[in-house]
């Protein structure tokens, strides 16, 4: 089984989230692709990030019905502040039989030589990067920060150019603006209805 593991706040999960995650299931010829909410992660330990328990939900919301995206609660079942390290280790004990795939965006991999042993990170799973509609990456840098050869440890996608984040959806919200086709309905109605955001 080759199984994706997408981080992030999913803050809320928009459009953005989804053309990403189905892009990487499609070109790392993936079987499923497992949402992982951050508890706390350590680089946004001073933002105010909603409840877990609310962004899984949405994220059930967005993704119901498609059997190929799942949700893992990993990081929001601990206590102190979740590192990528840790999580690929639970989910390897948790899928022993699985090919790990960490997913990210272009932008998180200059920063990968700064995480906590990004060199045991390669270990455990292969990397994809998505470019997000621009020039692809230059793998070079980092590779020497790491003193690692990546381009056998990382593989780079194409996918569309989506100008969506989650901290603009949660200002137009906020302010009283339209989320249409930002967001799947799904999760639309269920910011209005727990009052999310300030809306």
């Amino acid at each position: 089984m080759r199984l994706g593991i997408y981080g992030g706040t999913f803050d809320p999960v928009h459009y953005g989230h989804l053309i990403a995650a189905d892009q990487f299931r499609e070109q790392c010829e993936l079987d499923q692709v497992l949402f992982v909410p951050a508890g706390k992660p350590p680089h946004k330990q001073q933002h105010v990030i909603t409840e877990g328990k609310r962004r899984v939900e949405m994220l059930q919301l967005a993704l119901a019905g498609d059997p190929r995206f799942g949700v893992s609660k990993v990081e929001l079942e601990r206590d102190e502040p979740s590192f990528t390290l840790d999580t690929l280790g639970q989910i390897q004990r948790d899928h022993p039989e699985a090919e790990l795939f960490f997913l990210m965006g272009a932008d998180s991999l200059a920063e990968f030589p700064t995480w906590r042993e990004p060199q045991r990170i390669l270990e455990l799973a292969q990397v994809a990067v998505a470019n997000r509609g621009r020039t692809a990456p230059d793998l070079r840098p980092v590779g020497e920060a790491l003193g690692v050869d990546l381009t056998t440890k990382v593989t780079v996608i194409d996918m569309p150019a989506v100008d969506l984040s989650a901290s603009d959806l949660r200002g137009r919200i906020g302010s009283g603006r339209s989320v249409r086709y930002m967001t799947p309905r799904a999760v639309e109605e269920y910011i209005r209805t727990h009052d999310l955001y300030g809306c």
